[in-house]
């Protein structure tokens, strides 16, 4: 029940190319994760290997601090993201004197891992609130839907169109 955090802030990757290499491993193990990232082609997936390789090492010393054990293969990545962050301007000259602006991207990437048995208690609690929340706005708001019944507007409109059309010819 080991919760880790780790960030990485100012990161000079887009945003964009990152968002692709952590849609690779949300969701998966921890050891199934790294293996994705040591393997994967993609720039930016070094940096997300050490940040994820980071908060195991988090996880670890979490773990000591409370007397838990934990297994580095019981730990799943329960949320990672990233942010966008600070833009930096810069200005390429161009014929004519004209300058046009390059924007260099950088961006706060965030990994949040827990072992299988905080998951699913953190899951199950909240899904159960908001379900009897959402049926009871429901079951009133039904007969109101009903009383307004849009058929009595649909029927004059159609009435009045097919006698022009029959006059035109």
């Amino acid at each position: 029940m080991v919760e880790a955090i780790a960030k990485l802030k100012n990161i000079r990757v887009t945003p964009q190319k990152a968002r692709r290499v952590i849609d690779m491993v949300r969701g998966k193990q921890v050891e199934e994760a790294l293996a994705i990232l040591k393997f994967a082609p993609q720039g930016a997936s070094e940096p997300v290997y050490k940040l994820v390789a980071s908060a195991v090492a988090n996880a670890r010393v979490t773990a000591d601090k409370t007397n838990e054990f934990i297994s580095e293969a019981d730990l799943v990545i329960e949320r990672i993201f990233v942010d966008e962050g600070p833009t930096m301007k810069r200005f390429q000259p161009r014929a004519q004197g004209r300058a046009f602006q390059i924007l260099k991207r950088t961006s706060h990437i965030t990994v949040v891992l827990s072992s299988p048995e905080a998951k699913v208690s953190t899951v199950s609690a909240p899904k159960a609130a908001p379900k009897a929340a959402e049926k009871a706005p429901a079951s009133k708001a039904a007969p109101k839907a009903a009383a307004k019944a849009p058929a009595s507007k649909a029927a004059p409109k159609a009435a009045a169109k097919a006698p022009t059309a029959k006059a035109g010819k």
